[in-house]
């Protein structure tokens, strides 16, 4: 891996420039520090927010370069964290002052004193992020690295700059951070700092659901989310965060008769609905679609391991995951659900003969979302068989060629009926009533079992027949 060695070239952006000349005016030291350098040093493309430390107020360093810009931009002051930001071009640029912290044992946020560049080193959570570049007209562009975490980028290696113990037992979250900067940069965390995860890992337990959710959807948006979940799983952190999806590490054997590890088979759904989407609620689905199959699992002698209702359960235990996660419990929750319940939907119309009836009523169910249900049930081919994996890739194709057919012939997604419940109360004269309910219900079964085709005079027609089942005659 190649490491950027000419730091002042990769200062380039004139707000660097801009920020040492204010440093200057108030006889204040500034760096440039954490994610930024580490990326640029990477080589991993520039980042959209940079964190600059100042050895004093980092307040008033953001408030005199916003006076040394052109478009004096916006300075938003946190002063409960002795914290401000502007927004350069299309950057955002945090000001903080130089400091060292100290925790209490039931909460992951310090009690914070001003400090030296050296203190506000000594807190942060890894080598890697604790690289610094300096700002000052002194030395511009050097490198400050105490705890050669240069080294440990090129060695691909996550370690933290002081004992990992404590490191993890005072602020729990880094435990995920450092899983999760291992998934995106492909490094090994180091192995005093992986047992002191899995020491520490019950103090996961003081950190908030939005917090833990926040860096789960960070691994979930790489591109090989497993390495992530296989890291939790390994420290015992998963347990404690998704007891739903270890719950499926086991395999059983009664009778000669043994099923398949869904813990595993589901990280590979995951990695395999990885290049397809980038909809991180796609991929949430992809985590969650088997979770049902731990509490419906049985075994009868007759049909050997089922997992009868495993979809609908799983819908239910989804709502309960975001719900205890403090995850949002809007669209994005429903769209999980409703692709957890769905998921073997396409799986079972790809192995019979498939029905335009049947490709109906799967589009009908799914309405827009149902292009996301086959890359998801495509993901969930994981057979090592090739001629399997193939025969089974062949029959989606025929799916999603008859629901390309039959939606332009039919109509069905966001089905509206062609007659209204308004229209039916109108031509027999009738108030609300169940009637029209079964009439409406009528229209729309006969038009997704290809009786009548979707429109609006084959309906009408239809309703009259059907009325008169029910005794309704046409007013006059």
């Amino acid at each position: 891996m190649a490491i950027q060695t000419n730091y002042k070239t990769a200062l380039q952006n004139k707000i660097f420039d801009i920020i040492s000349k204010a440093s200057q005016e108030l006889k204040v030291d500034s760096y440039v520090i954490g994610g930024f350098v580490r990326d640029l040093l990477l080589n991993r493309g520039s980042k959209k927010d940079i964190d600059v430390v100042a050895v004093g107020s980092g307040i008033e360093l953001a408030l005199k370069v916003s006076d040394l810009l052109p478009n004096k931009p916006k300075v938003q002051v946190f002063k409960t964290y002795g914290t401000a930001m502007l927004r350069f071009e299309d950057t955002d640029i945090e000001f903080v002052g130089a400091r060292k912290e100290s925790y209490t044992r039931d909460s992951r946020n310090p009690i914070v004193e001003n400090g030296t560049l050296q203190d506000d080193q000594n807190r942060r959570d890894f080598t890697i992020n604790a690289l610094a570049l300096s700002l000052n007209s002194t030395n511009f562009g050097d490198l400050l690295d105490p705890f050669d975490g240069l080294t440990d980028l090129e060695n691909k290696t996550i370690k933290t700059p002081l004992d990992p113990d404590i490191t993890y037992s005072d602020d729990p979250l880094r435990m995920l951070r450092a899983i999760r900067f291992a998934t995106q940069l492909n490094f090994e965390i180091e192995e005093n700092s992986l047992n002191a995860i899995t020491k520490n890992a019950e103090r996961i337990k003081i950190i908030s659901g939005e917090r833990i959710v926040d860096e789960l959807n960070k691994i979930l948006s790489t591109p090989k989310p497993s390495t992530g979940f296989l890291l939790l799983y390994k420290t015992g952190l998963l347990d404690l965060i998704l007891p739903e999806l270890t719950a499926l590490n086991q395999v059983e054997e009664i009778e000669g008769h043994t099923h398949k590890n869904n813990f595993y088979h589901t990280l590979e759904v995951v990695d395999n609905i990885c290049p397809n989407t980038d909809d991180v609620w796609l991929r949430w689905a992809a985590l969650l679609h088997d979770i049902g199959k731990a509490p419906t699992k049985r075994f009868t002698k007759k049909q050997g391991w089922t997992f009868h209702g495993h979809e609908f359960l799983g819908g239910k235990m989804a709502k309960k995951i975001f719900e205890r996660l403090h995850m949002p419990l809007n669209h994005k929750m429903k769209f999980v659900q409703k692709m957890v319940i769905m998921s073997s939907r396409p799986i079972v119309l790809a192995q019979d003969i498939v029905t335009d009836s049947a490709v109906r009523r799967l589009v009908f169910d799914a309405g827009e979302d149902v292009e996301d249900l086959m890359t998801l049930c495509e993901a969930d081919i994981t057979t090592k068989n090739p001629a399997k994996f193939k025969k089974y890739h062949k029959n989606f194709e025929v799916v999603r060629k008859k629901i390309v057919e039959v939606e332009e012939r039919d109509h069905v997604r966001n089905f509206q009926p062609p007659i209204t419940g308004e229209e039916i109360m109108e031509m027999f004269d009738l108030k609300p009533s169940r009637e029209i309910g079964i009439l409406k219900e009528a229209v729309k079964e006969a038009i997704l079992e290809g009786d009548i085709p979707n429109e609006y005079q084959a309906a009408y027609d239809f309703v009259i027949k059907r009325a008169a089942k029910l005794n309704l005659t046409l007013k006059k």
